[in-house]
């Protein structure tokens, strides 16, 4: 795993993104507040007693360019629907582990693997392929607090 303590490293928030309701296009913001037990204040999935796997969403920045890159596109980290863009942090090491992201602490709950529905939604046929282990991870919120653009991430 690449997440260290030291505080000259690059693993941090590079956006954070979220989406109002059900359907509506994401959009980045600068912080946000995440609350155990609940998720990211203003997100579509945000209400007290949600599931440990919808309260935050995370995806590597990486990921995106890479795909970007073979497919020669130029898709947005927003355009993904995860909640945080990470940069230099491999999500995949922190399934069932607890790091800190800001102010809060997280917990790797399961792989979010990319989806038909997310596919479609970009008009990418061969969007789950490449992006099957790579889609990001799905987190549960396990002690709250404000959540910033640039803020890095710690394994616990």
């Amino acid at each position: 795993m690449k997440v260290e303590n030291d505080e000259q490293n690059d693993e941090q928030i590079v956006a954070i993104c979220i989406a109002s309701e059900v359907g509506v296009e994401a959009h980045e913001i600068d912080e946000v507040i995440a609350t155990a037990g609940a998720g990211l204040k203003g997100d579509r999935y945000f209400a007290q007693g949600a599931d440990a796997e919808t309260q935050v969403t995370l995806i590597e920045l990486e990921a995106i360019e890479s795909f970007n890159s073979v497919l020669g596109l130029d898709l947005a980290p927003r355009m993904f629907r995860r909640n945080l863009v990470t940069r230099s942090v491999r999500l995949n090491d922190l399934v069932g582990r607890s790091f800190s992201v800001g102010e809060a602490t997280l917990r790797g709950v399961e792989l979010c693997e990319p989806c038909a529905y997310l596919q479609d939604l970009l008009a990418v046929p061969s969007l789950v392929k490449h992006l099957t282990h790579r889609g990001g991870l799905r987190c549960e919120i396990l002690t709250g607090g404000t959540l910033r653009v640039g803020d890095r991430i710690k394994a616990a």
